[in-house]
């Protein structure tokens, strides 16, 4: 991955090899920032040409994609890979626990009327596990508008989008016969019908359980597909709050892109093939991924699914210097977790740590093995190295 670099007064300039990152630190030019994403920060220098840099976002349900690319006359070449998976369906799950248990409460001890009726909502406003996603995809960007000089954001808007192409200028006949033809139909069917054939190639006039299922599928909700929908456009909102020139683009012509240039499928590549594409440099790199972790909890209390306590937790914040969050990397000599494991650090008050590392977590390492990195930011992260197919373009 492409190094991130500040200057002095910790102004983005523009990233740099890993190879020019680990001499400038070799020969104490510069110091580490962050270690996700890594970033330096340059001693002796304020300021520097900047190129155009684009950031490319490409929403979803669970997680999202973000491809940070350098923009150049022969195409745009990839700098940094990132998917933010988010954490809606936890927020839903506890407003649920959280609702029965005030519904328990209501008529435990004395009777109190309900009180929706003068509660009243802003016009637009989304679900928490909504605006969750909102505010999420927004801090990263946020973030990263601070270690890269990001000259314009390119988002997937429309998912489907039956009634514009690329060029609005198009009309009559000409209209269906772009090179987006059939991709946009396409793509809503295949979402509608769960990528699976409904008819299995036949008619089903004397097959009248299939034809049951086809209309219990017809009929069923694109519950993820409205979610998406919802939250792109009130992140459309937000980006334009950020004074840079957005540009958007649908989910067929994204699709387009990544088979005309023959990228793999994952949502950090499906980012770097928003919008108007010619040529994708330099795609095959790591994965940064970003799990949206939260802060922690004000709850010292664990209780059951009935609400009585089965657990008390502990009141004080940190153990050792470490606290639930920091990024570790544990170097263990000798026993049986012998090794060298990276990753999200859940503290105890024993000492005996328990480190979330990409490939599961690893419990009971000691404090002295371990080894900070990054102070916890409510984000979990690992690299991930997916195998391609060939080398990138």
């Amino acid at each position: 991955m492409a190094v991130f670099v500040l200057d002095r007064q910790k102004n983005p300039l523009m990233p740099c090899s890993e190879k020019r990152a680990r001499l400038l630190l070799a020969r104490r030019r510069a110091v580490v920032v962050r270690a996700y994403p890594f970033t330096i920060r340059l001693k002796d220098r304020a300021g520097g040409v900047v190129q155009k840099v684009i950031l490319k976002i490409d929403p979803g349900s669970k997680e999202t994609g973000m491809a940070v690319s350098r923009v150049s006359a022969q195409g745009e070449h990839v700098l940094c890979l990132i998917e933010l998976t988010h954490r809606g369906r936890q927020i839903s799950k506890a407003l649920n626990q959280r609702r029965g248990f005030r519904s328990r409460r209501r008529g435990q001890l004395r009777y109190r009327a309900p009180r929706f009726n003068n509660r009243t909502k802003p016009k637009g406003w989304l679900a928490p596990s909504l605006q969750h996603r909102v505010d999420t995809t927004t801090s990263v960007i946020k973030r990263l508008r601070a270690l890269v000089p990001v000259t314009s954001i390119g988002q997937e808007l429309v998912r489907f989008d039956l009634q514009q192409m690329e060029n609005p200028e198009i009309s009559g006949v000409e209209y269906q016969q772009g090179t987006l033809l059939g991709y946009e139909v396409r793509e809503y069917l295949l979402e509608k019908w769960g990528r699976e054939c409904a008819y299995c190639t036949a008619i089903l006039k004397d097959k009248q359980p299939r034809m049951d299922n086809v209309l219990i599928q017809c009929k069923r909700p694109l519950r993820d597909a409205a979610a998406v929908n919802s939250t792109r456009w009130a992140l459309f909102q937000s980006l334009k709050t950020t004074e840079l020139p957005v540009n958007v683009g649908t989910g067929g012509q994204t699709k387009f892109n990544r088979q005309r240039l023959g990228i793999p499928k994952t949502h950090a590549f499906d980012a770097a093939c928003v919008g108007v594409v010619e040529q994708v440099f330099d795609w095959g790199k790591p994965t940064l991924r970003i799990k949206a972790t939260g802060r922690g909890s004000y709850k010292r209390t664990r209780l059951t699914k009935h609400g009585f306590p089965r657990g008390y937790l502990m009141r004080e914040k940190s153990v050792h210097g470490f606290q639930t969050g920091d990024m570790v990397r544990a170097i263990v000599p000798i026993g049986k977790k012998e090794g060298t494991w990276l990753g999200r650090v859940a503290i105890r008050k024993t000492g005996s740590f328990n480190i979330q590392t990409s490939d599961g977590a690893v419990q009971g390492i000691h404090h002295r093995h371990c080894q900070l990195m990054q102070r916890a930011d409510g984000y979990g992260y690992h690299l991930q190295h997916m195998p391609q197919k060939g080398e990138g373009k």
